[in-house]
């Protein structure tokens, strides 16, 4: 009889479902053009190795090379192919954004519903160290973090997604606070279901919408820092190529050779304006709007 009363409380639970998302993007014309934006860099970066017209690190005798037919974004300093090298730059700059944040957005939400629905000690304890993150900027706690576990793909990934994590747990906590008032809460528990069972079914999925339009967001922030850990050198391998990495050796030549640093800022600029564009409208579809977070005991 429980098993049943509890079943009928999922059913009944109210959950968030907006559909018609791709309908209302298509009225948003900048949306639109986020997407596509998107979906070119995407696409080039998982067939990198098929339409990149050279291989990124090889070198020519053609050095500082400026556009040409056979160098459409012209070639660097050691000859390599910059358009070849933006490319595969992609890789790693949109591999970095959506790991990195679908890191902070898991670890975020866990501590996020902890806090927020158990309360007490649980939630003076994370919130204290949350509070404690969210005084430094985001960037310098990734800068302190690769300079301590080392540079690296994987390091620089782990540094930046630990540096998101209060972000994405002072708005799940947020929502969880409110969320957990509701009469439906009540119900589940009066029906004898569990705690566990209660954040997975009742307490989640009501809280998602301002977290996915969080996380949306946050692929841009993530593409940014890991292009300033690269341009500081604190990034992946210097022989792998970034977008940040191809700036910083831009700043030598950027005088007389202005492709250099010019279309690497573009793709990065270009990147992020794009996905921003995606998050606006998908906050619109949602109608995520910002609140404040409820007063701690």
């Amino acid at each position: 009889m429980t098993a049943q009363v509890t079943d009928s409380l999922d059913d009944a639970a109210p959950v968030i479902r907006r559909p018609g998302f791709i309908a209302s993007m298509k009225r948003d014309k900048k949306a639109v053009a986020g997407a596509v934006l998107l979906a070119l860099f995407t696409v080039a970066a998982i067939a990198a190795p098929l339409v990149a017209p050279y291989d990124p690190n090889s070198m020519e005798f053609d050095m500082i090379g400026s556009p040409t037919w056979g160098h459409p974004l012209g070639t660097d300093d050691l000859g390599r192919d910059l358009l070849s090298r933006l490319i595969y730059g992609a890789q790693v700059s949109l591999f970095v954004g959506f790991a990195t944040v679908g890191l902070a957005l898991v670890a975020g939400i866990a501590l996020g519903v902890a806090a927020g629905f158990y309360g007490g000690f649980i939630d003076n304890i994370i919130m204290r160290y949350i509070d404690l993150q969210w005084a430094f900027p985001n960037f310098i706690i990734a800068v302190y973090l690769v300079a301590v576990f080392g540079t690296g793909l994987s390091n620089v990934i782990v540094a930046i997604s630990l540096a998101f994590i209060d972000d994405f747990a002072r708005v799940a906590r947020s929502m969880v606070l409110t969320i957990k008032q509701e009469q439906y809460i009540d119900a589940a528990r009066t029906a004898g279901t569990s705690n566990a069972r209660i954040m997975w079914r009742h307490v989640l999925p009501n809280a998602l919408a301002p977290l996915i339009v969080l996380a949306t967001v946050s692929v841009s922030n993530a593409i940014l820092a890991e292009a300033g850990l690269s341009f500081l050198g604190l990034g992946v391998d210097a022989s792998t190529p970034t977008w940040g990495l191809i700036l910083a050796e831009s700043r030598s030549f950027i005088s007389r050779a202005w492709w250099l640093g010019l279309f690497p800022g573009l793709a990065i600029m270009l990147t992020v304006l794009s996905i921003n564009f995606l998050g606006d409208a998908l906050r619109d579809h949602l109608d995520v709007r910002e609140t404040g977070e409820a007063d701690r005991a």
